[in-house]
């Protein structure tokens, strides 16, 4: 019998192809949506509290910022205040790709769902809430 876990892996696995077909024309991978929309949020993040932000590890953000940066998606520049760290921002092409990208995340999300009453859709979410809470409390312990 499968899991709650193994339920949202396999979901998110889902999506991360979703992406990748969507994301396909804009020369983006499954990955990069979810730094793109990060960058754009705050722009000038750090790499640092970008990986915090996404629960991925630095070596991997840095790989995928650079990789992005190389495909003029943003570009980063050293902090004034801390040399070490670098300074992440959203060029024109990101701001320009992120509808497209949001988009791709409501069709994602709106077929998943699909089979859920509003009702149902918010209960879960505020479930996830509480799940994702948990996440906070042990990514700030480790």
């Amino acid at each position: 019998m499968p899991t709650l876990m193994h339920h949202i892996t396999d979901i998110a696995r889902c999506a991360a192809q979703f992406r990748s077909e969507e994301l396909a024309p804009l020369g983006l991978k499954a990955c990069h949506a979810s730094y793109i929309a990060a960058i754009c949020q705050s722009p000038g993040i750090t790499q640092d509290h970008l990986a915090r932000a996404l629960f991925i590890n630095k070596s991997n953000v840095a790989r995928q910022v650079v990789i992005l940066e190389q495909s003029g998606f943003v570009e980063r520049r050293p902090c004034p205040e801390d040399k070490r760290a670098m300074l992440v921002f959203p060029t024109q092409k990101a701001q320009e790709a992120l509808p497209q990208i949001m988009a791709i995340f409501r069709r994602w999300e709106d077929f998943v769902a699909q089979d859920l009453s509003q009702e149902e859709r918010s209960l879960l979410v505020s479930m996830l809430d509480k799940m994702m809470s948990r996440c906070d409390d042990w990514t700030e312990n480790h």
